[in-house]
């Protein structure tokens, strides 16, 4: 066991063996800190957390009460390998979150960006890949091997299906079921979610210029209308389109995926 001198660790809080507890941490009532868990510096645990398996925490976090972070992997072909779970800095990461390590199957690793917030009751399941600034609000379910690139909203109540990629920049509506991939910028809606625009607000709020805003659109309309399958289209863009943002929606149509994808309605 390895506890900075900096370190504040509250004297009803379990921390095994083994593990790693650096400079500035503090460590709330009630928190259980298991043998294979680092924290990095500053790291914050309010009361009742359950840190556990091979998790590494990154600077400046702060976990709520009674979130469960490194348990084993909700999958049964879990057979107790060894698998890790690492989460970046600058997180914050709210009341009654799950988060699981990753499974031999899917690479054996789940990581989490920095700057995410996740909200009270959301799950990130096994070999999951989050990018930076995600948001994934109250009772959202990422399943596993998703990829959720930079700066995804995902709404409350959302399900996001196995193997779904949510390229950078999309936003997911409240109460939707994703179950192919969304394309970056997109803008998901519906029950049983559909791509029904851009996400033209987050565009707006990142200073996106006017340009590239009228170059996704089109491109949308192109993806929508243009003649050929959905593929097609996008190839076609790629030579058509000089926008960076718009390149950025053809290389993600044209990579590897184990999904089909949304389409416009």
């Amino acid at each position: 066991m390895s506890i900075s001198s900096t370190a504040q660790v509250h004297t009803s809080a379990v921390v095994e063996d083994g593990a790693v507890i650096e400079a500035g941490c503090v460590v709330g009532p009630f928190c259980v800190v298991g043998a294979n868990v680092v924290l990095r510096e500053r790291v914050e645990l309010k009361s009742h957390v359950v840190l556990t398996g091979d998790t590494e925490i990154g600077e400046d976090t702060v976990v709520f009460s009674f979130a469960v972070i490194g348990e084993v992997p909700q999958d049964l072909k879990f057979q107790g390998e060894k698998s890790r779970l690492v989460i970046g800095a600058r997180n914050r990461i709210r009341e009654h979150v799950t988060m699981n390590p990753g499974t031999e199957g899917g690479g054996g690793v789940t990581r989490i960006g920095d700057d995410g917030l996740f909200m009270a009751g959301c799950h990130i399941a096994h070999d999951a890949q989050i990018g930076d600034r995600v948001i994934v609000v109250n009772s959202a379910a990422v399943a596993g091997h998703c990829v959720i690139e930079d700066d995804v909203i995902i709404g409350g109540l959302c399900g996001i299906h196995q193997w779904v990629r949510i390229g950078r920049g999309a936003i997911i509506g409240a109460v939707t079921m994703v179950t192919n991939d969304v394309i970056p910028y997109g803008l998901v809606q519906g029950p049983r979610g559909e791509l029904d625009g851009l996400n033209l607000v987050g565009l707006k709020r990142r200073g996106v210029a006017r340009a590239d805003i009228t170059a996704l659109r089109a491109a949308f309309q192109m993806l929508a209308q243009g003649e050929g399958a959905f593929q097609e289209r996008a190839k076609r863009l790629g030579d058509e389109s000089d926008s960076d943002y718009v390149q950025e929606i053809v290389a993600f149509v044209l990579g590897d995926s184990d999904r089909s994808f949304l389409t416009p309605r």
